[in-house]
């Protein structure tokens, strides 16, 4: 019961990550149209620069700073790459943060090298939060889940009760309107382009700390991402939510669970013939679990668990 326990809130903790990380490219592709491949070079470029800061500023004043420093190349980008590409369609956007998330990828390998740098927590947050047996649940997990419970309660209370979210609302829907009323209809996308950026930042300052800070990372978070936004239904915040949770659990669970195929069909009472795939573990199929669901997940319910935008 104990395992049971740990295993759950580890993954609720990662599956808060998750979200906080896919959270942004959600925001962006719902009010903007804009599938951007660059989103998880965003979330490496947060870990890089929390790393610089943190010797500066210290740790939280790197969770500060790097997003918001990350958000400001976002705008750059959009401004003056995104915009000039949007006029000749989403081909045209995709090839573009394409080659933006190459280049970032390379320059932080030029400035800080291929190899891992060595960002952590502070020793205090690696102290425990509660126990539950003999296992441990770190503080900095509890730090993780309060900043994805505050940007979701953030990102609903600005969308949906703000004027400014109400403007962002007016602005994809009828900007000819929203301009004659005086509001900078391009201002308003590269700030929303912005605050994706700097939200996938954010996950990085944390999400690099707690696991790898490397160049690398950004490919391996990137196929995750587009496999939670697909599940979870393209632009959909809730679905972004629900499903990153799924992936969590899943993910988190199945590492745990050292049964192989043979085992599992011998429960059921029918017998595997001695295949090489009969052996292999719950354990070692857990990083292909999330595409099974997704193209499971597309069979049966195309626009994913989730359609409806926020706008």
């Amino acid at each position: 019961m104990d395992l049971f326990l740990i295993n759950l809130l580890h993954g609720l903790s990662y599956g808060l990550l998750l979200f906080m990380l896919t959270s942004g490219l959600t925001l962006v592709f719902s009010l903007m149209g804009v599938l951007n491949f660059a989103h998880a070079s965003f979330y490496m470029l947060g870990a890089y620069f929390s790393y610089f800061l943190v010797p500066y500023i210290g740790f939280f004043g790197a969770l500060l700073v790097a997003p918001l420093l990350v958000a400001g190349i976002g705008m750059l980008i959009e401004r003056f790459m995104l915009r000039r590409a949007h006029r000749f369609g989403h081909v045209a956007e995709l090839l573009l943060t394409f080659g933006v998330a190459l280049l970032l990828e390379e320059g932080v390998k030029l400035i800080w090298g291929k190899a891992s740098v060595p960002y952590r927590f502070p020793a205090w947050l690696d102290a425990p939060l509660f126990s539950a047996g003999t296992t441990q649940f770190p503080l900095y997990k509890g730090l993780i889940a309060l900043l994805a419970i505050t940007i979701v309660l953030t990102l609903y209370f600005l969308v949906q009760r703000t004027r400014i979210g109400l403007v962002i609302r007016a602005a994809l829907t009828n900007p000819g309107m929203v301009e004659a009323l005086g509001h900078n209809v391009p201002r308003v996308l590269m700030a929303i382009f912005g605050l994706g950026a700097g939200l996938a930042a954010l996950a990085g300052a944390v999400g690099g700390a707690a696991f790898v800070t490397e160049p690398s990372m950004a490919l391996a978070v990137g196929a995750i991402i587009f496999v939670i936004c697909v599940l979870g239904g393209m632009g959909s915040l809730v679905g972004a939510f629900v499903a990153s949770f799924i992936i969590a659990l899943v993910q988190t669970f199945a590492v745990g669970i050292e049964m192989s195929l043979a085992d599992g069909f011998a429960l059921l009472g029918v017998a595997l013939p001695d295949w090489p795939l009969a052996d292999m573990t719950l354990a070692r199929m857990a990083p292909i679990a999330p595409f099974f669901l997704m193209v499971l997940v597309l069979v049966v319910r195309p626009s994913g668990l989730f359609k409806e935008k926020i706008s």
